[in-house]
């Protein structure tokens, strides 16, 4: 089985990869990640991932575009076309309860379902399945829908109970540990103490 495997970064990829590995598939990567904010954080988990691939001797394919407008496009589609940031309507919206999570999915799914297609892989899968703070259902519903949409089977895979020891794997091999999702909304978030 050839499989794309959409990753978010090297942590959350450990435990997924050996999860795949005891099914015997061999899984390339896939590195597309608009959603991460700001760049040095983008860099630092980008190069992390790098490393991964290159230590476990894994093919990594980059579409390697900081994606800062398009997200913000995909969240606010009326926010490139204002010279001032502000959202038509009633001035700047409350983020929370947004369909932002939606959205990142939507936006890397689609481009993780679209190389798969062009590339001659059998499915997609993602590494955002292996978190217990993603919305997993909406991740299975996204990615079912761009199956769907590009004609290439979604393989999916609950990694949620290797997260722990993922994470642990992820320490001890030195890897940069993030400490949120990867938005700006989820760094507030982070900041302000609450979680969506």
């Amino acid at each position: 089985m050839k499989l794309l495997l959409h990753t978010c970064c090297a942590p959350c990829s450990v435990q997924c990869v050996e999860a795949l590995r005891a099914e015997d598939i061999r899984p390339d990567l896939f590195w597309y990640n608009p959603n991460i904010h700001p760049y040095t954080e983008y860099k630092a988990r980008r190069d992390t991932l790098v490393q991964f691939t290159t230590d476990e001797g894994l093919d990594l394919h980059m579409e390697d575009d900081y994606g800062l407008r398009t997200f913000i496009a995909g969240v606010y589609p009326h926010f490139e076309n204002r010279s001032d940031g502000e959202i038509p309507g009633e001035g700047p919206p409350d983020v929370t309860g947004s369909p932002r999570c939606a959205v990142c999915y939507r936006l890397r799914l689609d481009k993780t379902a679209a190389y798969a297609a062009a590339h001659g892989y059998d499915c997609f899968s993602t590494t955002l399945l292996i978190s217990p703070y993603q919305k997993h259902d909406l991740i299975r519903e996204v990615a079912e829908g761009m199956a769907g949409k590009y004609g290439v089977q979604f393989f999916y895979r609950d990694f949620r109970p290797g997260f722990r020891e993922g994470q642990k794997q992820a320490r001890e091999r030195g890897f940069y540990m993030q400490k949120y999702c990867g938005c700006i909304f989820s760094e507030e978030e982070r900041y302000l103490g609450k979680r969506e």
